[in-house]
């Protein structure tokens, strides 16, 4: 018998995978996720008496109704009555059923209690520890079902180490598969397993010794290979690649290493011996769609669009499974290499599954860029939202295509129509408090933006964009420096976030700080606005040539900012740019 992780637990909560069957008998129990003949022996001999059958009724016409509750206590109070494993199971399924983790222990515990011999009742309540956090109430039970794979235990342990990644606690779950392991170490993937368990744990000398001797007991392991090369790598790339580079000489067919050494050297910028693995990769698999899309998405990583748009199109040619992916890669280069009618025509291609909404929005926005605003509102308009999240991003998308018209009333009214049918929706609140500093309806700016910080408290931008409009408008500036400052603790790199903190400094009559945060913010990213807002710095400062280059840097980089064009205009009064 195969070794199972029940999908029960390995996701989130308690939830099981099947619905509970509403109608079945004592000896005709729900279904698991396998079959399993309960032992005559361990059947208990009890009569149907007539509290019995009350309760089993009550259970049932319960279930029926949709009372869980009500049906888990009638289910557990016959289980501990009957000693009827089978019951025991039906409790079992239906507290998970209900998210009850106090529940399902205990019915589950019940059901290994009553049938020792069970491996659903053994799997059942090791996933459920786990889930739990209980990992030494687990350990017994994962050392039985271990003991039970006899020849399937290595593949047993590596579907194990995939329900035990989810514990957050990672130095326990190391602890808890090098105790497991003590039996078989060896198996390969026993090695494997610690391996991975010392990585989330941040024992990177351990997780690389493990890896190296599940390679030692299997060398031609790819998987295995390619896990031994990440860890290398975060020693430095050029370990990496000449472990990657031995291990192809001895097995040259590996083609899942040779594409985890290419991106490598792509990563250390080696373009010319990362163009000759992809070669490799062509040369030995011609008819391999598979492959040809690897390398075509490697190609773009190295931004050899023509290796990429070419692989692609064998990929179609030889029948890649998802058609509707190479379709909107393609797109995707299409754009990149400045063709929209192509673009336009390879996102129509692509015609459901995931990337079906993104390409269609993609489509219409390239519609508007040719000047078909009202089609393309149409398409995005007549597009249909399988939930809330997506109709949100098809608002979205309307309103960015309006943004760049500089229709901003109308940006601001379809985004107002939008959160009347999805309230405190997130994004919706943020796109419209900037519609509403465009207009200077800046009440609803900053009812929108406080709303957003209490929803999403964790949020950066809600806080950065409430500081910076408060800092603009010159009020309320010691609160925009204490949001503008949260917004860093939140998110340190950003460089807006820094330009933002910078221009309240400024405001605030504090030059020098704000030049040292603005200066930092143009050095991470050498943005028009940064720029506009570090050379009035500079030019107030003093330094006024300084402020020239500044502003001549960013307007041949984008001629047509708002921000910068508007800083120009205010000091050409002073022939700024003579």
């Amino acid at each position: 018998m195969k070794f199972k992780i029940l999908c029960v637990l390995l996701l989130s909560g308690l939830t099981a995978c099947a619905q509970i069957p509403a109608k079945e008998g004592i000896e005709e129990t729900g279904e698991s996720i396998e079959q399993e003949e309960v032992s005559q022996a361990n059947l208990p001999k009890q009569e149907l008496t007539a509290p019995i059958l009350f309760d089993f009724l009550v259970g049932e016409t319960a279930l029926q109704r949709g009372n869980l509750d009500i049906a888990l206590n009638r289910y557990l109070k016959l289980a501990k009555t009957t000693r009827d494993p089978r019951i025991a199971k039906r409790a079992s399924e239906i507290a998970l059923h209900t998210g009850n983790p106090l529940a399902a222990e205990q019915a589950t515990a019940l059901w290994v209690e009553l049938d020792p011999d069970s491996v659903d009742a053994r799997q059942t309540i090791a996933a459920l520890l786990v889930n739990l956090g209980k990992l030494d109430t687990a350990r017994p039970h994962l050392e039985k079902l271990l003991a039970s794979e006899k020849e399937g235990v290595g593949h047993a342990f590596m579907q194990l180490n995939q329900l035990l990644s989810r514990n957050p606690d990672r130095a326990a779950t190391l602890q808890l598969i090098q105790q497991l392991s003590q039996p078989y170490k060896n198996l390969p993937e026993i090695h494997f397993a610690i391996s991975q368990a010392a990585w989330f744990a941040n024992q990177h000398q351990l997780a690389l010794e493990e890896m190296q001797r599940a390679l030692a007991l299997r060398p031609d392991w790819e998987i295995a290979a390619i896990y031994n090369g990440r860890i290398l790598q975060r020693i430095s790339n050029t370990g990496a690649s000449e472990f990657y580079r031995n291990y192809l000489k001895k097995y040259p067919a590996a083609n899942e290493v040779r594409i985890a050494y290419s991106r490598v050297l792509i990563n250390d910028n080696e373009i010319d011996l990362a163009r000759e693995q992809l070669q490799l990769l062509l040369d030995k698999n011609p008819e391999d769609p598979e492959i040809m899309l690897a390398i075509g998405l490697l190609a773009t990583e190295m931004g050899d669009f023509d290796i990429t748009e070419t692989t692609f199109k064998k990929a179609l040619s030889l029948g890649y499974k998802d058609l509707n992916a190479v379709h909107f890669h393609l797109a995707q280069i299409y754009e990149e290499t400045k063709r929209p009618d192509m673009a336009m025509e390879s996102y129509q291609m692509v015609k459901s599954g995931p990337r079906y909404l993104p390409a269609q929005i993609r489509y219409a926005d390239l519609l508007a860029s040719k000047g078909y605003l009202k089609e393309a509102r149409e398409h995005l308009q007549k597009l249909p939202a399988a939930n809330d999240q997506q109709a949100a991003h098809l608002i979205l998308a309307e309103a960015q295509i309006l943004r760049r018209s500089k229709a901003y009333q109308e940006v601001f009214d379809l985004l107002n129509a939008g959160l009347k049918k999805l309230p405190d929706y997130p994004e919706l609140l943020y796109d419209r408090a900037l519609a509403a500093d465009k207009l200077g309806k800046f009440n609803i700016l900053e009812q929108d933006l406080r709303k957003l910080i209490q929803l999403k408290p964790d949020s950066a931008h809600a806080y950065n964009a409430l500081g910076y409009s408060l800092a603009e408008r010159g009020a309320q500036l010691p609160e925009a420096l204490k949001l503008i400052r949260r917004a860093v603790e939140l998110s340190p790199e950003d460089p807006y976030i820094m330009d933002s903190l910078g221009w309240v400094y400024y405001r605030m009559g504090n030059f020098v700080e704000g030049l040292n945060y603005l200066n930092l913010a143009f050095a991470a990213r050498p943005d028009p606005e940064i720029a506009a807002h570090l050379g009035e710095v500079l030019w107030m400062q003093g330094a006024k040539e300084d402020a020239k280059n500044i502003w001549r840097f960013a307007l041949e980089k984008d001629p047509d900012n708002e921000v910068l064009l508007e800083t120009l205009q205010r000091f050409m009064k002073k022939k700024v740019m003579d």
